[in-house]
């Protein structure tokens, strides 16, 4: 847990390692843990570490905060520019980067902050023998977040499982380790998806052959493809096979609401012309549903995804007020969003 915030000093945080789902959700407690958050977004600057010169690190880190106690400052890769080797070289030229008495300045910086401010370095994997590291390390609480594999992987999926109201026999335990691995961007996805599928009941090995694979995948991503060209007897067709099958409502729902989403969110990224390795690390998706994905951002236009995602919306509300049963619900959708003859 994070340590609570102590208004009597400055904190310096270094959270580094392979594993950003956990740094996400730790600079979140951290985040939790400075009070008011509309506030604190108006006290928050975050800085791209490769580029960041000294003179800005002082200027953020000595700004007074805005009607708030504490200001937060995350820079993103500043102790990567200070690694021995593997640097991309177009980055040894931004700003003097990486030397010696670079690492001194920015390390003597850190160490004259004000109070009132809280400075986090985010990163990924970095040596031991990293210089800026090796001067903070007495400075600062330092956390390192590897990759998760084997027992500690299993047993932070027990506790996901656990955290979501849920619970898992041993062998599925096993079974969902195997098939998505230390990504836990895409495991909290398919752990959600599993207690949605189950409704209460323990998670069983059965359970992730059904949820957990292209399939079952391949057949929400046909479900969403029917619905968004108006093809109302496909999409019926696909709905009760997938009812039929076993999947819940709400699982359904929240399937079909979430790659909407992501439909979305991967159109505006290709608007910005990012690449596809930066779309599928923001989005957390594995190789078959970010191809899917991608190919329903190029087809789909927005205005069509809009109307599809207020509508789910729309419907998420009559089932949870009891408007309507989830089947009859999903089936009242399809209709009303597929007018024409499929």
């Amino acid at each position: 847990m994070v340590r609570p915030i102590d208004s009597g000093g400055a904190l310096l945080y270094i959270l580094h390692g392979e594993d950003d789902f956990s740094i996400t959700q730790f600079l979140g407690e951290i985040k939790r843990g400075l009070g008011d958050q509309s506030m604190l977004a108006t006290n928050t600057s975050t800085f791209d570490g490769q580029k960041l010169s000294l003179n800005e690190l002082k200027g953020v880190c000595e700004t007074v905060p805005f009607l708030a106690e504490k200001r937060l400052v995350v820079i993103q890769g500043l102790l990567g520019r200070f690694e021995a080797r593997g640097r991309p070289r177009r980055q040894k030229k931004t700003a003097n980067r990486g030397g010696a008495e670079d690492s001194k300045s920015f390390a003597a910086a850190m160490g004259n902050i004000p109070e009132s401010t809280v400075l986090v370095l985010l990163d990924g994997r970095i040596k031991n023998t990293n210089p800026l590291l090796k001067l903070l390390s007495s400075q600062a609480e330092v956390r390192s977040f590897p990759v998760l594999r084997d027992a500690r992987l299993r047993q932070w999926i027990e506790k996901e499982v656990a955290e979501q109201g849920a619970t898992v026999s041993p062998q599925a335990v096993d079974l969902l380790a195997r098939l998505v691995g230390g990504n836990l961007w895409i495991m909290a996805g398919e752990i959600t998806k599993l207690s949605l599928f189950t409704g209460g009941r323990r998670i069983e090995v059965e359970d992730i052959k059904a949820v957990v694979s292209s399939a079952q995948e391949a057949n929400v991503f046909a479900m969403v493809d029917a619905i968004l060209d108006f093809k109302a007897g496909v999409a019926e067709q696909l709905l009760e096979q997938l009812l039929n099958r076993g999947a819940s409502s709400a699982y359904l729902l929240a399937m079909l609401s979430r790659q909407v989403r992501l439909i979305v969110q991967a159109k505006e990224m290709r608007r910005q012309r990012k690449s596809e390795i930066e779309i599928q690390s923001r989005l957390g998706l594995a190789p078959f549903p970010l191809r899917k994905t991608l190919e329903q951002a190029q087809r789909h236009p927005l205005e069509r995804l809009k109307q599809v995602y207020d509508k789910l919306l729309q419907t998420d509300l009559y089932i949870k007020r009891g408007k309507f049963e989830g089947g009859l619900a999903l089936n009242l959708l399809v209709a009303e969003l597929c007018p024409q003859a499929g």
